[in-house]
C-alpha cells in the first residue's frame, strides 16, 4: 500500500496516504477508550471526547465549531472501548486549518466547569435516548454479560450516576494516564507531498511534551457462558447470542472474519439472512458481528422479531451454526465466500475517510499497514479445514451466551 510514516521526537506518528482527489481527510487516533477508565468512572473517555469541542486556551466553542464549517469542512469524533478518534473531511487547501484545530482541541482544551455541566445534560439525554432503542441497548448489555466485572463490559456512554460525578481532576488524570504521545497517530489522506505534510505536522505537533509513561490495562477475567432474559416495555423480542472470541493478533482472526461474513456479515446473501429473513420471513434484521480487540474479541448474533416467532428463529440460528460446525465448506463455497469478502474489502477502500482511520488504527496496533494484495493474500490463504475448526471453537453451544429482551404488559 502506498503510504508513508514519520515519527516526531515526542513519539507522535503521522501517516500519509497520497490521493489525487481535491477532497482530503484527516484523523487523530488516540489509544485510549472506555476500557481505560478507573473504577466508577464509566463514560469518562466519551465525556472527554465531547468536551474537546467546547473550549481551548485560545478558542471558544463557536470558534472551534466554525473553524472548519466556515470552509465547508466536516468535523466529528467518536469513542470506542480502546480508541478515541477525531476526524475531518475538507478541501485540499485546508489541511493546516484542520490539523491546527486537532492540535488545539486534543492538547489545549481547558474543560471549563460551565461546559461540563451542560455536556453532562447532553450525555444524560443521550443515555435516555439510547435506552429507548432495545436493538442498541441489548448489544451493550450483552457485552456487559460477556465481561461481567471487567471494564470492557462497561457502556461507553457511562451511567447517570457516573456521568454526574465527573470532575475536572478526573479528566486531567485520564488524559495524563492515557493520552500517550507514542500511541497517537495522525492520519492524512490527500494530494500532498509527504515532505510538506511532515513540515506541517512538525510545526503544529513537534512541541507537544512527550508522554510515554507505561500504562497497563486490566487483565481479562474468566468467562463463563450465561443465559439471561428480561421483560421490557417493548413491542418485539430481541436476542443476542455469542461469546468472547479471538484478539486482533490471533492467527485465526482473518479466518473468523471470513466465517462471520459467511454467517451473517455485510450483504443480503449471508446464511442467516437467507434462511431466516428471505426463506421464512421471520426477522427483518438478523446479523452477526466479530470485533477483535487488543487482547480479546467479541462475537455476536443479533435478531429482533415478534415474540411468538422468536423460538423458531432461534432454532433456525442453532441449525445454521450446527451446519458450519459439522459440514466443511466445499472448494466452490469457499472460493465464492472469499471473492465476496475480498470485493467488500476493496469497495471499502472507496470510503477514504474510513480507509485513513483504518490505516491509522493498523499502524497503531500492528506497527504497519498491509497492502490490499497482502490483505487479499491472507484471505485467500484461509483453508476450509481452518474455517471448520474455527466454527467448532466459536460456535460451540456450551460456550455461547444468550441475552433476551421480551415484551412485557
Amino acid at each position: 500500500m502506498d503510504y508513508q510514516v514519520h515519527t516526531l521526537q515526542n513519539g507522535i506518528r503521522v501517516l500519509h496516504k497520497p490521493t489525487a482527489s481535491n477532497i482530503s481527510h484527516a484523523c487523530i487516533i488516540i489509544n485510549a477508550g472506555s476500557r481505560d477508565e478507573g473504577d466508577s468512572k464509566d463514560g469518562l473517555a466519551h465525556f472527554i471526547e465531547h468536551l474537546l469541542f467546547k473550549k481551548t486556551e485560545k478558542r471558544n466553542t463557536n470558534q472551534i465549531l466554525n473553524r472548519l464549517e466556515l470552509v465547508g469542512a466536516d468535523l466529528n469524533a467518536y469513542t470506542t472501548k480502546e480508541y478515541t478518534c477525531v476526524h475531518a473531511s475538507f478541501l485540499k487547501p485546508h489541511l493546516e486549518r484542520s490539523l491546527d484545530l486537532f492540535e488545539d482541541i486534543v492538547f489545549h482544551s481547558v474543560f471549563p466547569a460551565e461546559e461540563m455541566v451542560k455536556e453532562k445534560e447532553v450525555i444524560l439525554d443521550e443515555i435516555s435516548s439510547y435506552q429507548d432503542q432495545p436493538d442498541e441497548a441489548i448489544n451493550d448489555d450483552f457485552e456487559d454479560l460477556l465481561f461481567e466485572g471487567h471494564n470492557l463490559g462497561r457502556n461507553i456512554l457511562g451511567t447517570n450516576e457516573s456521568v454526574q460525578a465527573f470532575t475536572q481532576n478526573d479528566i486531567h488524570d485520564f488524559i495524563k494516564s492515557n493520552y500517550r504521545t507514542d500511541e497517537i497517530i495522525i492520519g492524512v489522506c490527500g494530494d500532498y507531498h509527504f515532505k510538506n505534510v511532515i513540515k506541517l505536522v512538525e510545526k503544529l505537533f513537534g512541541l507537544i511534551v512527550p508522554n510515554k509513561h507505561e500504562r497497563k490495562r486490566t487483565a481479562l477475567n474468566n468467562y463463563s457462558p450465561k443465559e439471561l432474559r428480561f421483560g421490557k416495555p417493548i413491542n418485539q423480542s430481541h436476542c443476542v447470542i455469542g461469546n468472547r472470541s479471538y484478539a486482533m493478533h490471533h492467527p485465526d482472526k482473518v479466518g473468523f472474519l471470513l466465517l462471520n461474513n459467511i454467517l451473517g456479515g455485510t450483504g443480503m446473501s449471508s446464511r442467516l439472512n437467507l434462511e431466516i429473513r428471505e426463506k421464512y420471513g421471520i426477522a427483518y434484521t438478523i446479523e452477526s458481528n466479530y470485533t477483535p480487540m487488543s487482547d480479546t474479541g467479541i462475537f455476536s448474533i443479533y435478531l429482533g422479531t415478534d415474540a411468538e416467532k422468536m423460538p423458531r428463529a432461534l432454532k433456525l440460528v442453532d441449525r445454521e451454526l450446527k451446519k458450519l460446525r459439522d459440514q466443511q465448506l466445499g472448494p466452490l463455497q469457499l472460493h465464492q465466500a472469499k471473492q465476496k469478502f475480498i470485493g467488500q474489502i476493496a469497495l471499502g477502500e472507496e470510503n477514504r475517510m474510513g480507509m485513513i482511520i483504518s490505516m491509522s488504527k493498523s499502524l497503531l496496533d500492528y506497527g504497519k499497514v498491509d497492502s490490499l494484495d497482502e490483505v487479499f493474500g491472507k484471505v485467500n490463504s484461509v483453508s476450509s479445514s481452518q474455517v471448520l475448526s474455527i466454527a467448532n471453537q466459536m460456535f460451540d453451544p456450551s460456550s455461547l451466551s444468550r441475552l433476551m429482551f421480551d415484551p412485557q404488559d
